[in-house]
């Protein structure tokens, strides 16, 4: 389980380099950064997801219910490749288009899926297995 808080802290790191990469870009202009990053409001997206997977992270860790290592590994997997995927739609015009993308955002968008579905199973069977 610990595996998820290694997800949350490199959710964190990819949330405080977005963070000051928006500020340099947009306050103190680097030569080329503020080219490179054409579409502010996907990486606020970006940004916005990381900070929400790593407080899944932490909070799933710290439930207190005993998770399956495979469903912990999709969550910190898949939580920080999940909003990777705007990361990298913010400096690329072509996205959308791309085959390589689909193909990673669909791949991620499964893991990510079963992970929380998988977690979302083991703590109603927690719950079922302690009811009164």
């Amino acid at each position: 389980m610990e595996v998820l808080l290694i997800g949350a802290a490199a959710c964190m790191t990819a949330l405080i380099s977005s963070a000051w990469l928006m500020t340099f870009a947009r306050w103190f202009p680097l030569g080329g950064v503020d080219r490179l990053a054409i579409d502010y409001k996907t990486l606020i997206r970006a940004h916005i997801d990381y900070a929400m997977m790593a407080g899944f992270g932490v909070a799933f860790y710290g439930s207190g219910v005993e998770l399956p290592a495979a469903a912990c590994w999709c969550v910190a997997i898949g939580g920080f490749t999940n909003p990777t995927v705007f990361v990298i739609a913010a400096f690329d015009p072509n996205f959308w288009e791309k085959a390589i993308w689909k193909i990673y955002t669909a791949a991620t968008f499964v893991v990510t899926s079963v992970g929380f579905l998988w977690i979302a199973y083991a703590f109603v069977a927690h719950a079922l297995r302690h009811w009164p």
